[in-house]
């Protein structure tokens, strides 16, 4: 019998409202993460900034890449779990490093 380490609920499916309140806050998620990368976009292009450069692109590719991934597993059967799990956590570890660089950056 395999234990889960922290269990909120039985383990067949969480309840409904749960899947929405997951689903929307993600939707919430990227919309905010979008909002920043595009208003740190603004700032780099304004400033020559070479650090907002990296944090609209750790953003990018922490939240929206992902996001479009996922739904385009859902658009397009095809495409193996296994690929869309791997690219999807190398975004997300891309744009963080992307981030920590910029802050870690001189000016």
């Amino acid at each position: 019998m395999e234990v889960a380490i922290l269990q909120l609920w039985e383990p067949a499916m969480p309840p409904g409202w749960a899947v929405v309140f997951q689903q929307a806050t993600q939707v919430l998620s990227v919309v905010i993460g979008v909002l920043i990368a595009y208003q740190a976009y603004r700032g780099y292009r304004r400033n020559d900034s070479r650090p907002m450069f990296y944090i609209a692109l750790g953003f990018t590719l922490a939240l929206a890449v992902p996001f479009c991934i996922f739904l385009l597993y859902g658009i397009l059967p095809g495409l193996p779990v296994t690929a869309v799990i791997v690219t999807s956590q190398l975004s997300q570890v891309s744009g963080l490093v992307a981030i920590l660089y910029a802050l870690w950056m001189p000016t």
